[in-house]
């Protein structure tokens, strides 16, 4: 393992986009590869070890590419994915739960979190976990919205029924005292404008994705993999296994870069990007 390697980022979709964005602001000299799982998102409403598997398939795709460093930029990957490929892998492996929890247990004022996520993030109860060990007297209400996830991927995130979805979806909240949310989901921030819009600005928002680079930023400092200043610019790496046009049209409307490269990848069919051999816990 090297400082020169890339940092590779999995997601369900194009929701991973926010922390790479975040990894490009923080860590200008790093190598970025990306592979977002369009064809197969939303993980949210699979079971989860279908999530598991498909996790594993987009892991086994980026070790191929000698990564130094993997980011689970996925929210439902991470609640359930997350422990068994940290054990197995010869390099350090990131989710984006705890730096999420932390960031939120620092702004809360009066205990009082909610947490937005897909069904199974929500379900696997990892954000009330995490929070309740570090506080446990904190109040944690968890939200599923399966409704969010479909909104991003389509590139509706600025419309109408964005808005309309938004305010129906987070009703639960909105006299429920929480004044701090977690946006328990990558694809979220993108609606955040509206999120915060329906909550009103008393209450705080988590970008778990954003404080995944923190913690980025020091294991690389620790393990002594950070990479020096770029001689050149560096060729970020994009993979989709859905529509390359959707992703490139959401993809340079977020990260604001143009003429991106894209390639559309296939996993799990021919069994070179089936989950690697001599993992641990299946």
């Amino acid at each position: 393992m090297t400082n020169r390697q890339a940092i590779g980022f999995i997601d369900s979709g194009v929701g991973g986009l926010t922390v790479v964005k975040e990894a490009l602001k923080q860590l200008p000299n790093e190598k970025v590869i990306y592979l977002g799982d369009t064809a197969r998102c939303p993980y949210g409403p699979r079971p989860v070890e279908q999530v598991i598997e498909f996790t594993w398939q987009m892991t086994s795709f980026l070790m191929q590419k000698n990564i130094k460093m993997l980011v689970i930029a996925c929210n439902t990957a991470t609640a359930v994915a997350l422990e068994e490929i940290k054990q197995a892998l010869p390099i350090p492996v990131v989710g984006v739960i705890l730096p999420g929890s932390r960031a939120a247990l620092k702004k809360t004022l009066g205990k009082q979190i909610g947490v937005i996520g897909t069904q199974v993030t929500v379900s696997s109860q990892a954000y009330s976990k995490a929070i309740l060990t570090k506080s446990p007297h904190s109040q944690v209400i968890e939200l599923a919205c399966p409704k969010f996830v479909p909104i991003v991927e389509s590139k509706e995130y600025h419309s109408p029924i964005a808005k309309m979805i938004v305010a129906e979806t987070l009703k639960p909240l909105k006299q429920s005292g929480i004044d701090t949310l977690i946006l328990g989901c990558t694809h979220y921030p993108l609606l955040a404008p509206l999120i915060h819009n329906y909550l009103g600005k008393e209450v705080e928002l988590i970008d778990s994705g954003a404080e995944t680079v923190g913690e980025v930023s020091m294991l690389l400092d620790y393990f002594e993999i950070a990479a020096p200043p770029a001689e050149q610019t560096l060729a970020h790496e994009f993979y989709a296994t859905g529509s390359v046009s959707l992703f490139r049209d959401i993809s340079e409307d977020w990260l604001g870069i143009e003429k991106m490269v894209i390639e559309k990848v296939t996993l799990g069919n021919d069994g070179k990007n089936r989950p690697i051999e001599g993992r641990v816990g299946r």
